[in-house]
């Protein structure tokens, strides 16, 4: 049976939200697309603010019901509200291919400034969940993004590009790495989403010179000469 629309009495007009989910698992840097029901769109998830709720609150429910995680660190990076992103027939036939009936007038298919932000979470860790609208929900790699509708592509593009520029001062709220983690360990994560090699006593240098780092005992695994030192972030 199918849903019933939100309410405009419900939601604010106008307005929405979008999320661009990276995950990563220490190896490897993926985004998170819905699927919808019977058209071949995909898109970043994403959803609209309650009239009786603060737009970090609307943002944090969206990100805890596709992947039910709570306390990650979200970043608002950009408001899209190009007059080209209005696209109602997309809309329409999004909610008419859930077997439900719009009018041509419905607050749905009017124009909506998207307030965009970022997460990063860990991909291994999460089962992620459709939105009513939505037959799938899947994890995508970075490097190879099928095609997003509207301006989707150009919001991941955008979240990355901020990424990165804030990856050092970032990272510490993001939960990417154990408590304690060796120089290598963080060195992956910089070079996966930065998508660059870098140099290891360069990097270890320019780490140990922000004075955000905290060195413990070692991590003895093998020989002990060639035990790691471990980090946590202060």
């Amino acid at each position: 049976m199918a849903q019933p629309l939100p309410g405009i009495k419900e939601y604010l007009p106008h307005l929405a939200y979008d999320l661009v989910i990276f995950g990563f698992n220490g190896k490897q840097l993926k985004i998170l697309l819905l699927e919808y029901q019977n058209t071949d769109y995909k898109a970043l998830p994403g959803g609209f603010i309650r009239r009786e709720e603060d737009l970090d609150a609307a943002v944090k429910r969206g990100l805890k019901e596709r992947t039910g995680l709570d306390h990650i660190f979200l970043e608002q990076f950009y408001t899209f509200g190009n007059l080209q992103r209005s696209r109602p027939d997309i809309m329409k036939k999004i909610i008419e291919a859930n077997g439900i009936s719009i009018s041509g007038n419905h607050w749905m298919l009017d124009r909506f400034m998207s307030i965009a932000y970022y997460a990063l979470i860990n991909f291994d860790e999460v089962n992620p969940q459709p939105d009513a609208l939505s037959k799938s929900i899947n994890w995508y790699t970075i490097d190879d993004l099928p095609t997003l509708m509207m301006d989707h592509k150009e919001i991941a593009i955008k979240a990355l590009e901020v990424l990165k520029l804030n990856l050092d001062k970032k990272l510490i709220g993001m939960n990417l790495l154990p408590q304690k983690f060796t120089m290598k360990a963080l060195q992956t994560v910089y070079e996966t989403i930065l998508g660059e090699k870098l140099r290891r006593t360069t990097f270890q240098r320019k780490m140990l010179g922000k004075d955000i780092l905290v060195r413990h005992e070692k991590l003895f695994t093998g020989g002990a000469h060639k035990a790691p030192f471990l980090y946590s972030f202060k």
